[in-house]
């Protein structure tokens, strides 16, 4: 189907623009295993087209996450039917994090909303701002750099001042024909200036100059200040929502 085609497209382009380290391919099941606190990138992913039983996969997957001291963690997009029905019947946790994707027409999505966002390469003050506005220590921080460094095609990172220091930051990366906008954070004590709104504009701005006219993110269902935000931006389609299941130990 049209609609499935282009939520595997914008899935494969969200996998590209948050890389991983490590990971393997088994059976049609991406098992990503990084380290860190980032559940996307110590997961398991289902892949498009045929993929073996979900318990097919556990064996393998647990030995890969035992040595890094995790539990078994299914990534779950509802674009890949079948796969909750399997996990209930494992015993897996109940889902956690329902997160939306949604996707966006650039020629639906305003102008001039930037303000004095600036976008830029990787740099350490773009990554120490990171850090700070969201909470992140030094062991977090060295495996989310690496993540950022594996990142194969045109990426850029967005950030906004105020009164000499960085409040906002985000990053965009362009794969599959699709401009994906990723970790977009302001500091909690500036909110609702429309910083948050000025580096996604940013990166938009950026993405049409690379010639892109499709973009998607993706946000936790319940954040309705960001999907509020979103919305004003020009996201309005939602295709469609993950969630993350734990094996109980």
């Amino acid at each position: 189907m049209p609609g499935d085609f282009l939520a595997w497209r914008v899935e494969a382009a969200c996998l590209d623009a948050w890389p991983c380290a490590w990971e393997t391919t088994v059976d049609g099941w991406l098992i990503r295993f990084s380290g860190g606190p980032t559940r996307r990138t110590n997961s398991i992913n289902p892949l498009p087209g045929p993929r073996a039983a979900v318990a097919a996969t556990l064996d393998r997957a647990r030995g890969l996450y035992a040595t890094l001291g995790q539990p078994v963690l299914f990534r779950v997009p509802d674009i890949a039917p079948g796969v909750d029905a399997a996990l209930d019947t494992l015993g897996f946790g109940a889902p956690e994090a329902a997160t939306v994707t949604l996707h966006a027409k650039l020629a639906d999505c305003p102008r001039g909303l930037a303000g004095v966002a600036r976008v830029g390469p990787l740099d350490e003050e773009w990554l120490e701002a990171r850090a700070r506005l969201i909470g992140w220590d030094a062991a977090a921080m060295q495996v989310y750099t690496g993540m950022l460094q594996l990142i194969a095609g045109p990426v850029a990172f967005a950030s906004v001042r105020s009164e000499g220091r960085i409040v906002a930051v985000a990053y965009g990366a362009l794969s599959h024909g699709l401009l994906v906008i990723e970790l977009v954070v302001t500091d909690d004590a500036l909110r609702r200036r429309g910083f948050g709104r000025q580096v996604v504009a940013a990166l938009l701005d950026w993405a049409r100059g690379e010639g892109v006219d499709e973009a998607c993110l993706q946000v936790l269902a319940d954040n309705d200040p960001a999907r509020a935000l979103y919305r004003g931006l020009g996201f309005a389609h939602e295709l469609y929502r993950y969630h993350y299941r734990w094996e109980e130990r």
